[in-house]
C-alpha cells in the first residue's frame, strides 16, 4: 500500500504542477446533510474538511477522520489493482472486463470528482473499460447491470410532454448532449434502451479528454421501441416493448425532443450517436443547418479515418499531395463507411479542385460486393461512390472483396463492415501482392469481435511492412529480430472531444464541413516524421488532453474563418479572430475543467 501511495502521490504532484494555475472556485449548493453525500457531483466522501462538515450538517454522518484526496485516490487504485491481480488467471475475459467496469461505475455513482481524476490520470488503462470495447458488453447486459439512472430517458410514450419534461433535469446549464435511439449500437445492432451506455461512455470521454464540466453534460436515450425480439421477450428489459416507430411518426418524435432541448439550452451541442444508417443521414441532413450538432458515426469516424489515410501517405514515403492518387477499398456501406468516403472525397477536391474525378480512386463494397452503377435499388447515399464497371479491366458489380483486391491492387484496405474476420487470410495475402509500397489495413469495426481482422493476422498474412489500424485496442505485434508491428487505434476518441469543445468555445451556431476537415488535418499533423516512418499514425492516448486542446483550437479557428462563431462567455467573435494559433490553443486549455474538490457554499 505504501509504495502505491507514494506512486500516486508523485502522479498527483506532477499533475498539480501542470494545473497549478487552476484554483477551484466555490460551488454554490442548496443541499445539506445526507443529501450532499448522495449527490455524486458534490460528494467528497471522507474528504470533507471539518469546517465543511460543521457548516453543511455532515458531522456524525461521516467517520471522524478526514482522508486526503491523495489517500482516497491511492485507496481506490489499490482496490482496482487488487481486482486485476485476482482476475489475471480467469479465462472469461468478458467477465473480467465487466468486473472492472463495475468497480469504476460504483465510484462514478458515488464521487464524480475522484472518478474523473482517476480516469484522466490512468486514461490508457481505463478508456477501454468505460468506452470501447467494454461499453459494448455493458450495453448487451444493461438491464442486469442497472443500479441507478444516469441521464434522461425520453420515449415514444412521452410525445406531447417533452417540453415540460426537459425541465426535470436538475442542472441549470448543459453544454453537451449525446443522444442515441439505440438502433445500431456499435456493430451489435438494435439494443433499444440498453444503448444508453454509449452516451454515458462518450460523455465520460468528453470530460476526461476535453475537460467538459460533468455537471454540464447530458446523456439521452430516445426510446422509440425496438425490433429486437429477444429484448421484447426479456422479462428484465427496461425499455418500451413495441416495434420501432418509423416514418413521420419517428421524425416528429425526434423533432419534439430537439425543440424541447433547444428551448431550455439553446447553446447546447447535440451529438447524434449510433443511429441506424437511414436515420443517421436523415437526421444529419434535417438538423445540421438549424443548430449546433454533428453525427459522430458519420463525421467523427470520417475525420479519424482521414487523419489515418493522410498519415499513411506519409508512411509510404510520399508527399501529402499524392493522397488523391491512393487507391482505397472501403468495405462497409453504412453510415460510417459512407461518412469516411464523403470526407475523403472532400479532401481530394480541396487538393485538386476537381470534383468530377475526386471519387475515382475509391472503391466501395457492401454485403453484396462491389457497388457499381449497374446496381439496382441502390441507397441514394451510396450513389456518388458507385463505380463505372469499365474503369478497371474485369471489374464487375458484385465482385467479392478478394476479387476487388486482386483487380484494383489497392494502397489501403479500410473496413467499417461490422463483420468480424472479413479480411481473411486470402484477402490479406492478395493485398500483400498488390504492389503497393507499404499497404495499409484499417480494421475499424467495433467491438473487438467485429474487427475485420486482428493485428496478428494482418502482420502475418499481409507482411511485416504494412501499416495497421483498428477501431478496438490490440497489442503491438512482435515480429522477430527486435522489430515491432505497431498497432494504431483509429478511434473516434481522438476527434469528437475536440470537435465538441471547439464548437462550444467558439460559440458556433452550426458545425461545418470545414470545421471537421480542420480537426482531421490537425490530428494528421500531430505525429512526427519519425513516428510515421515506424507506422505510428495516431498519438498515445496518454496525450489525449493535449491532442484535444489542439484539435479544439483548430475547430475554433475554422469556425471564426467561416463566420459561424458567435463567441463564448465574455469572449466575442472579434476577440477570437485576433488570437494567434498559440493563443487559441491556450484559450482552449484555460477552459478545460480539471477535477479538484471545490469548497462548498450553501445558498439559503
Amino acid at each position: 500500500m505504501w509504495s502505491l501511495t507514494k506512486f500516486v502521490a508523485s502522479r498527483l504532484s506532477r499533475s498539480r504542477r501542470f494545473f497549478s494555475s487552476v484554483i477551484p472556485r466555490p460551488c454554490i449548493i442548496q443541499k445539506r446533510g445526507a443529501d450532499i453525500l448522495h449527490d455524486p457531483w458534490i460528494n467528497k466522501d471522507t474528504g470533507f474538511p471539518l469546517t465543511e462538515r460543521n457548516r453543511l450538517g455532515l458531522r456524525v454522518l461521516l467517520p471522524p477522520r478526514v482522508i486526503s484526496f491523495e489517500q482516497q485516490y491511492a485507496r481506490f487504485m489499490e482496490s482496482y489493482r487488487s481486482l486485476e491481480k485476482n482476475t489475471v488467471s480467469e479465462s472469461d475475459t468478458s467477465h473480467v472486463a465487466l468486473a472492472k467496469w463495475r468497480i469504476l461505475n460504483r465510484l462514478h455513482d458515488r464521487n464524480e470528482t475522484l472518478y474523473f481524476r482517476v480516469l484522466i490520470d490512468n486514461i490508457k488503462d481505463f478508456a477501454p473499460i468505460i468506452y470501447t470495447p467494454t461499453v459494448g458488453l455493458v450495453c448487451q447486459n444493461y438491464s442486469g447491470l442497472f443500479r441507478r439512472p444516469r441521464g434522461m430517458y425520453f420515449s415514444a410514450k412521452d410525445k406531447g410532454e417533452m417540453m415540460s419534461m426537459i425541465y426535470n433535469w436538475p442542472a441549470q446549464m448543459v453544454d453537451m448532449i449525446v443522444l442515441t435511439d439505440g438502433s445500431r449500437i456499435l456493430g451489435l445492432g438494435d439494443l433499444g434502451v440498453h444503448g444508453i451506455g454509449i452516451p454515458i461512455g462518450k460523455l465520460d470521454m468528453y470530460v476526461a479528454a476535453a475537460g467538459l464540466n460533468p455537471q454540464r453534460i447530458l446523456p439521452v436515450m430516445l426510446d422509440v421501441g425496438t425490433n429486437n425480439l429477444k429484448l421484447i421477450e426479456d422479462p428484465l428489459y427496461l425499455g418500451l416493448r413495441q416495434p420501432r416507430l418509423e416514418g413521420e411518426e419517428y421524425l416528429s418524435t425526434i423533432d419534439e425532443f430537439i425543440e424541447a432541448v433547444l428551448t431550455r439550452w439553446p447553446k447546447a451541442i447535440v451529438q447524434f450517436e449510433d443511429f441506424q444508417m437511414k436515420w443517421a443521414f436523415e437526421t444529419l441532413k434535417r438538423y445540421r443547418e438549424r443548430f449546433c450538432m454533428f453525427n459522430d458515426d458519420i463525421q467523427g469516424t470520417a475525420g479519424v479515418a482521414l487523419a489515418g489515410l493522410l498519415g499513411t501517405v506519409r508512411a509510404q514515403g510520399r508527399s501529402l499531395d499524392d493522397f488523391p492518387n491512393q487507391k482505397i477499398v472501403v468495405v462497409g456501406a453504412g453510415s460510417a463507411g459512407l461518412g469516411v468516403l464523403s470526407m475523403a472525397v472532400q479532401a481530394v477536391v480541396r487538393m485538386t479542385g476537381n470534383a468530377e474525378t475526386a471519387a475515382q480512386k475509391f472503391f466501395l463494397l457492401d454485403k453484396d460486393g462491389l457497388i457499381t452503377k449497374e446496381r439496382k435499388n441502390l441507397d441514394p447515399a451510396a450513389v456518388p461512390f458507385a463505380k463505372d464497371p469499365g474503369l478497371i479491366a474485369g471489374l464487375r458489380d458484385g465482385d467479392s472483396l478478394l476479387e476487388v483486391v486482386k483487380k484494383v491492387k489497392p494502397d489501403v484496405l479500410l473496413g467499417l463492415s461490422g463483420v468480424g474476420g472479413v479480411f481473411n487470410e486470402e484477402v490479406l495475402k492478395a493485398l500483400r501482392e498488390s504492389g503497393s509500397n507499404r499497404p495499409a489495413i484499417f480494421a475499424m469495426s467495433n467491438p473487438t469481435m467485429n474487427a475485420e481482422c486482428t493485428a496478428v493476422e494482418a502482420f502475418k498474412h499481409a507482411g511485416e511492412n504494412i501499416v495497421f489500424a483498428s477501431g478496438s485496442p490490440f497489442e503491438n505485434v512482435q515480429l522477430g529480430n527486435g522489430k515491432v508491428g505497431y498497432v494504431n487505434q483509429a478511434n473516434n476518441m481522438y476527434l469528437f472531444p475536440g470537435i465538441g469543445l471547439g464548437a462550444l468555445l467558439s460559440g458556433a451556431c452550426i458545425i461545418t464541413d470545414d470545421m471537421l476537415q480542420a480537426a482531421a488535418e490537425c490530428l494528421a499533423s500531430y505525429m512526427t516524421d519519425q513516428d510515421i516512418e515506424k507506422g505510428i499514425l495516431y498519438p498515445s492516448i496518454n496525450s489525449i488532453r493535449d491532442i484535444t486542446a489542439k484539435v479544439g483550437a483548430s475547430v475554433v479557428r475554422a469556425a471564426v474563418a467561416e463566420e459561424v462563431a458567435e463567441g463564448y462567455g465574455k469572449v466575442d467573435p472579434e476577440e477570437l479572430a485576433y488570437m494567434s494559433k498559440e493563443e487559441t490553443v491556450e484559450y482552449v486549455r484555460r477552459n478545460m475543467w480539471y477535477p479538484n474538490y471545490s469548497p462548498l457554499v450553501q445558498k439559503k
